[in-house]
């Protein structure tokens, strides 16, 4: 009887080992974190109809096993969200055990969206945009410290050091280009996002390669996702300032630029943005606005399979 129940399954992934909880049955496993082990696990998993399989991001770890779970129903969850909830359910106490199933227990109350199966085109894209972010991050600490330097050996160092810096981006940007082109359904939502009037190649990358689930999500989702849903804080005749946070943060650096650019150049945006510093709000919130404005933008454009034209927002 047990195994006709639907199921929703957490999984706790570490570097040697995934712990696995499936609620409401309660059984739990252990498999090793491997090409070997993901296939015991779906053999496992195969007594059930599973309704979520909910796990957290951890970088290069789970980026495997989410590739072998492609036909499943996955969802990835916020590891901060995670222990929140696990404090408001009264679990103190952290093992793997025990994360595996609070994952299971929280997938099964909140319900969040399945994301799309990745498949391994959009995996390797996802990499490619991690390691161009990377090298940004080196060069600019790279610049940073090169200011500062006195000795000519010093600074031809470090001027060869960014010269290689910047082969390697142009490389990288290459091999993505390369990969979205060969793909028709990821060219045409590149296609889409970058007919944005402010959306550049570069953050079209970057919501091509990590936030797949455009265009199957309402408008609270898309902002949500982000991290660029506003968050009320009101209790009786108090009312605090809104705030954002979570959700995706190279998604939120993504679009900082191209909220400035849309802010001058994009005729629907740019009437918001002066109409939120007209009513008195700080430059800061209405760039914020505008970002919200064009994650729900270009989810609304996927969605509708069409290009962006003025005057037919869809925020």
């Amino acid at each position: 009887m047990e195994n006709s129940l639907p199921q929703t399954v957490g999984i706790d992934i570490s570097k040697a080992t995934l712990d696995v909880f499936a609620h409401p049955t309660g059984c739990e496993r252990q498999f090793a974190n491997s090409a070997k082990g993901h296939k015991e696990l779906i053999s496992w998993l195969a007594q059930w109809q599973i309704e979520r399989i909910a796990y957290e991001a951890t970088g290069a770890y789970h980026r495997q096993l989410e590739q072998a779970l492609t036909d499943l129903p996955c969802v990835k969850l916020n590891p901060a969200r995670a222990r929140r909830f696990a404090q408001a359910a009264g679990t103190l106490a952290k093992t793997d055990k025990i994360d595996a199933a609070i994952l299971a227990r929280m997938a099964t109350t909140l319900q969040p969206p399945i994301r799309p199966a990745t498949t391994p085109q959009q995996a390797r894209l996802a990499e490619l945009i991690s390691a161009r972010d990377g090298l940004i991050r080196d060069k600019i600490a790279i610049q940073n410290q090169a200011k500062n330097l006195t000795v000519p050996l010093l600074k031809r160092q470090y001027k060869h050091r960014l010269a290689q810096i910047d082969r390697h981006i142009e490389q990288v940007d290459a091999e993505i280009a390369a990969g979205i082109a060969a793909d028709p359904a990821l060219a045409r939502r590149h296609q889409i996002i970058s007919s944005i009037a402010g959306v550049g190649i570069r953050t079209a990358d970057q919501l091509v390669a990590t936030m797949p689930e455009l265009g199957a999500l309402d408008p609270k989702q898309a902002a949500s996702l982000a991290g660029l849903a506003p968050v009320t804080r009101q209790s009786g005749q108090w009312k605090g300032r809104s705030f954002i946070q979570g959700g995706r943060a190279n998604v939120r650096r993504a679009l900082y630029m191209p909220a400035l650019v849309a802010a001058r150049y994009n005729p629907d945006l740019k009437a918001k943005y002066q109409s939120l510093i007209n009513a008195g709000k700080p430059p800061k919130v209405a760039v914020v606005t505008l970002m919200r404005k064009l994650v729900v933008m270009a989810n609304a454009l996927i969605k509708a399979d069409r290009l962006w034209i003025a005057d037919r927002a869809c925020a």
